[in-house]
């Protein structure tokens, strides 16, 4: 199995996606999908919806095996997150 080279920067990988998602995408998927993931490809504007990354993904590569993949979770700023979370107590 061959691997998939990225053809673009990080930096113009995400603004394609980001583009793609707030011009073409995002109006048509919000209502009823809060929380769910977006895979796009970045060169088509082609994407799928799932419940999680894995199975965006998946169903994306189905259609489009060399998509130039952009994820969004619908709804929230980020995919996902890292780290710690932070705790505020009340004084």
């Amino acid at each position: 199995m061959a691997i998939r080279q990225p053809k673009y920067s990080k930096e113009e990988f995400a603004q394609r996606g980001d583009r793609l998602y707030q011009t073409q995408i995002k109006s048509q998927v919000e209502t009823g999908n809060e929380g769910k993931i977006v895979a796009i490809d970045i060169e088509t504007g082609i994407y799928e919806i799932a419940d999680d990354l894995l199975s965006a993904s998946k169903n994306l590569s189905a259609r489009l095996p060399d998509a130039q993949t952009w994820f969004v979770r619908i709804g929230h700023q980020a995919v996902d997150h890292f780290g710690a979370r932070s705790f505020k107590t009340k004084p």
